[in-house]
């Protein structure tokens, strides 16, 4: 049986995001779309998103043309989107938001992004679903750098926060013979002087770092941060001649993957998907990181900021509203 070809593809559901403004729904992609006699209908865009592959292999495909394996530095991290009043979503748990600072409902997405210190490119992401695939944020990150390895990546550093300082990432990160800078908690244990084995938060740290050997690991050098409200950051590299300055430089560059989650959340609707099926949930995700994508090429050819690209296009819808305007006072109301 000859089946029809469907009625949209994965660009138009994108081009959708990186227009809308408030409404991210599969209804409002099909009341956006062109009026024609082949126009997509909502069940067009739902078939679309459940249809999907769920893996990143699209995500690869247009960001292996924007990347330099060979050097630049891998960031990773994780973001959590509010669904604050989700009762019967799939991938939605009660987790830990660095936004709110307490646990909400959400759903986590790691990304593994590429910079040069400049541009900041998605290149591969996991979502968050321990339930059913018995997978943590650790095995997502393992996941993630050992693909990376497979695309022939080749980073000059490996950055990310404490929470995936474990020494089995540490220790998959030197198998595959890269450079790595972490936040360490409080609490990690050291040797500072072939003694005892301490809290990294007791020993005396200089400015310029102090070799250490970190328990479990082997030799890393730390540093203590702190900021003008008192607290503490304690950072670590296996770089033993690492300085100050070089460390600073890094961490500078580590903040864009911050950036990368506050674009994609304000300008790319991932967090206002409605659907309740998992697989939608995900293609969404997709979609609306290769949406940032395409913001993120915009600035870097042409230097102009995602809010600026975003707004753009309202402004236009706007200017169009105010030259044909559709509502009128003066117009007599009949019963």
């Amino acid at each position: 049986m000859k089946l029809n070809p469907p009625k949209c593809c994965d660009l138009d559901y994108i081009h959708f995001l990186m227009a809308a403004a408030n409404v991210f729904t599969c209804t409002e992609a099909a009341r956006c779309y062109p009026e024609g006699s082949d126009s997509p209908s909502h069940d067009a865009f739902t078939r679309l998103l459940q249809r999907w592959p769920p893996d990143t292999e699209a995500l690869w495909i247009e960001s292996s043309h924007l990347v330099r394996p060979g050097e630049g530095i891998l960031i990773v991290d994780d973001t959590t989107l509010d669904k604050p009043y989700a009762k019967k979503m799939d991938l939605v748990y009660r987790q830990y938001s660095g936004k709110h600072h307490s646990v909400v409902n959400g759903i986590n997405i790691t990304t593994l992004v590429w910079t040069d210190g400049n541009s900041v490119i998605p290149v591969d992401f996991r979502i968050y679903d321990n339930y059913n695939d018995g997978k943590t944020k650790n095995d997502h990150l393992q996941d993630m750098l050992e693909k990376a390895k497979e695309r022939g990546f080749r980073p000059d550093f490996v950055l990310f926060d404490s929470w995936y300082s474990s020494l089995d990432n540490l220790k998959k990160i030197r198998g595959h013979g890269w450079h790595w800078l972490t936040r360490l908690k409080k609490n990690r244990l050291v040797n500072p002087d072939k003694t005892n084995n301490v809290q990294i938060s007791t020993i005396d740290i200089p400015s310029d770092g102090r070799n250490v050997h970190l328990k479990g690991y082997g030799f890393v050098k730390v540093f203590r941060i702190v900021s003008k409200d008192g607290d503490e950051e304690h950072w670590a590299t296996d770089l033993i001649d690492m300085e100050e300055p070089d460390r600073k430089e890094l961490a500078r560059k580590s903040w864009k993957i911050e950036e990368y989650h506050r674009g994609l959340k304000q300008f790319c609707g991932v967090e206002r998907c409605q659907a309740r099926n998992g697989q939608s949930q995900r293609t969404h995700i997709l979609f609306s990181i290769r949406a940032f994508l395409r913001f993120e090429v915009d600035r870097i050819r042409t230097s102009r900021s995602w809010f600026e690209s975003k707004q753009s296009v309202i402004r236009n819808a706007i200017r169009e509203y105010i030259k044909y305007l559709n509502y009128n006072v003066s117009a007599t109301l009949t019963a």
